[in-house]
């Protein structure tokens, strides 16, 4: 009720005015900080010109777990955010943590993050925003916390399913429509957590040591992006340090590069509890302060919120003269437009909740998002006119996957589980028989927050393998749904993994199950890579990511072949864990200094320098049809004397049935001065191909895609001489590659 009675301040303002001397008041009678045909840097000086210094410190800092307060006295609402990056977070009380009990905040779970990158295709990270943020602007949210592009560096960080891969140039071009597409509903895109955020274990004591070339070329440009290409509102601090400041308050990540070189204007967010010092906090570039450890009434105070670091401990200390009020300011300034542009936006759209739309891509995401990584003897699509008995093994067959992962868990309409979406598509053409055949994480709730369901089962590991076994012997098929899950130490926020391997004596489920079918499927739910020590014995593999509200479908559409699967992996599966450069040359998990040794060869990158063949390639996904790729070609008349040039090769659907592809274009750079990783990603397309159908692919090649940044110069260097346009199917799977020269 307090967030829908400020919300009416400004109707209120408005009418309020109208009433007097009993005559229609038009916009140009209101004052200019209200009267929308007023351009906004006038409306938030006026405004600024009539607030007190109180109103002032009020606005940038939060009044509850996830608001900030408006200007009543003036009519400027209270600025609301939400988690995402997959949903909207169902409401807590005002000041704790606990379910608020309403019965209308349910949401659409979307696929995770790593699900999106994997489809590779820009039309449906524009989907994706367009949905959740009209999902967010139904439930009144001024702000989504999301979406998160830090790289993946390790397939340990529990976070990563949060995230757009390993690669830079992938993350980057995915998540500008995300934001954009966000903000088309007048709800800022948060973009987090910047930046370096890529471990959970002491996340909030860890030092990352980076060099500048490895910052600028691997973990900023998706931040970047979303900035100068997005146009994000709104940047999520991270936990971690940064060359000694904490991210949340770093003048080099937030006053030198963000608002500096990127020339950010929107809003800097701590995240919750990530502000630890009053006076960084005012100089070092950060605007709004949420959750620091001293709100709530669990502490005694009468007002915590208060006691934050941007509230009465900086008033004391521009009473004091120690600061002026320029800080206050531009933080206000920055505050205020960020209102202008989402609570104060009276342009923008009302929103939809659990819409049928939505429901419907979620599910389109999903569906394309899913990687094929093995099929030999083309044992899918599963052909019902062959198959009379399914089985269907595995806890995550029948696990709810929304609830539980830190703050991204969800309170769904509906979750339609793996085991669920197939008999739905199966009816009574095939019978499905499931086993458990492992028993992992029992736990159904999370923060308040019940799936409903009652996954406790005492048997012993040998008693449900045998089960499972003795169930693979009667069936045609065999599919096995297992890896991660949302708890601890798995894929979560807050914990990192302990190992690649798969919990729960999964390895041994498979080798047995295995040996008693010869069709075999293995579907990995996971937002993280895992190691696969039976590969060779299981005939077809598929990644199912964490697919949201539409998961049980997307699987079930796949598996039966109605939907052709043409995701891409936007991460590297290891064969073992010391084949990735952060557990081989860096560090990772441990406290204090966490040194990136690795330095610009992450991923793919590491592979190739190394010469390490991975478990399955970055770029790679197979599909239910065949591509040919014919010879790459120099454009000589595309050449200008800016340098670019254009790269064409023709791709043909060799197969039977209509298909995706993924067409991938890597650099190599033949006479770089300083070491470049032997090839990276600077183009891709995923283009339709009907049976038999050939088209041109192509892609300009321009300076920034041949640069790398020169830490001496402190800039962006294109080198003259060779260079090397390699296009693929994966990073492991180069088709064609033709030279040329920068002059």
């Amino acid at each position: 009720m307090k967030r829908f009675f400020n919300k009416m301040f400004v109707v209120g303002a408005v009418a309020l005015l109208a009433a007097c001397g009993g005559q229609q008041t038009q916009t140009a009678d209101l004052p200019d900080y209200l009267n929308p045909e007023v351009e906004v840097e006038a409306r938030i000086d006026d405004a600024m010109s009539r607030m007190t210094l109180d109103e002032k410190f009020a606005i940038i800092h939060a009044q509850s777990k996830f608001s900030s307060a408006g200007v009543p006295r003036l009519g400027i609402p209270e600025l609301w955010t939400t988690d995402g990056p997959h949903g909207i977070r169902p409401e807590v009380l005002w000041d704790e943590w606990e379910q608020a009990g309403w019965t209308n905040d349910y949401c659409v779970a979307f696929p995770a993050l790593t699900a999106l990158a994997a489809t590779w295709n820009t039309d449906m990270s524009a989907l994706y925003g367009k949905s959740i943020g009209e999902e967010a602007r139904y439930r009144e949210k001024d702000v989504l916390l999301g979406p998160g592009v830090n790289i993946y560096r390790s397939p340990l960080n529990g976070r990563n399913f949060e995230y757009m891969g390993e690669d830079p140039f992938l993350a980057s071009r995915m998540v500008v429509p995300y934001v954009q597409g966000v903000q088309s509903n007048g709800v800022a895109a948060c973009v987090k957590h910047y930046a370096l955020n890529n471990q959970e274990s002491h996340r909030h004591t860890m030092d990352a040591v980076v060099d500048d070339r490895t910052l600028y070329e691997i973990y900023l440009p998706a931040f970047k992006a979303a900035v100068t290409e997005g146009g994000a509102w709104a940047i999520m601090g991270a936990y971690n340090f940064f060359r000694g400041e904490h991210a949340c308050h770093s003048d080099l990540l937030l006053n030198q590069i963000l608002k500096g070189e990127w020339g950010f204007d929107g809003v800097v967010i701590s995240d919750w509890g990530g502000t630890h010092d009053t006076r960084e906090a005012i100089t070092n570039g950060l605007d709004l302060e949420f959750g620091t450890w001293t709100d709530g009434l669990t502490m005694g105070a009468t007002n915590g919120y208060d006691a934050y670091h941007l509230a009465n401990p900086y008033k004391e200390l521009v009473k004091s003269g120690e600061f002026t009020t320029k800080e206050l300011d531009e933080k206000v300034r920055r505050v205020l437009r960020l209102m202008y542009r989402t609570s104060m936006n009276t342009n923008k759209p009302f929103g939809s909740l659990v819409s049928d739309e939505h429901v419907a891509a979620s599910r389109t995401i999903g569906e394309e998002g899913i990687v094929l990584l093995k099929n030999d003897n083309n044992v899918l699509p599963i052909d019902l006119g062959k198959t009379k008995t399914i089985a269907v093994i595995g806890e995550n067959a029948i696990k709810a996957m929304t609830v539980g992962g830190g703050s991204s868990s969800l309170k769904v309409a509906k979750e339609v589980s793996p085991l669920e979406g197939l008999k739905n598509r199966v009816g009574d053409k095939a019978e499905v028989i499931y086993a458990r055949g492992y028993v992992g994480d029992v736990s159904t709730s999370y923060n308040g927050v019940d799936s409903g369901q009652n996954l406790v089962d005492n048997r012993s590991e040998a008693e449900l393998i045998a089960e499972a076994v003795e169930v693979a012997r009667k069936a045609d098929v065999v599919i096995v749904f297992g890896g991660l899950n949302k708890a601890s130490h798995q894929d979560c926020e807050d914990s990192d993994r302990y190992g690649l391997e798969l919990p729960y004596a999964q390895d041994r489920l498979i080798a047995a199950v295995a040996e008693a079918t010869q069709n075999l499927i293995y579907v990995n739910i996971s937002g993280n890579a895992v190691a696969m020590p039976w590969v060779n014995s299981v005939p077809a593999i598929v990644q199912g990511w964490f697919l949201g509200s539409e998961a049980g479908n997307a699987l079930a559409s796949v598996l039966m072949g109605d939907a052709n699967p043409s995701g891409k992996l936007p991460f590297t599966f290891p064969v073992k864990l010391t084949d990735t450069g952060a557990h081989s040359m860096g560090q990772f998990g441990n406290d204090g200094e966490v040194v990136y040794g690795e330095g610009l060869l992450v991923g793919y990158r590491w592979n190739d320098a190394k010469d390490v063949a991975p478990l399955f390639a970055f770029g790679h996904g197979l599909s239910y049809t065949t591509f040919e790729y014919g010879e790459a070609t120099i454009d000589k008349s595309s050449m200008n004397a800016k340098g670019s040039v254009t790269v064409t090769i023709p791709v043909t659907n060799t197969g039977n049935r209509t298909g995706k592809e993924v067409v991938q274009l890597y650099i190599a750079d033949k006479e770089a001065s300083v070491m470049r990783p032997e090839k990276e990603l600077k183009g891709f397309a995923k283009v339709e191909l009907e049976p038999g159908q050939t088209k041109e692919v192509s892609f300009v090649i321009d300076a920034e895609a041949l640069s790398f940044f020169d830490d001496k110069k402190h800039e962006w260097v294109a080198e003259q001489g060779e260079f090397e346009a390699l296009v693929g199917a994966a990073s492991d799977d180069i088709k064609s590659s033709v030279t040329f020269t920068l002059k």
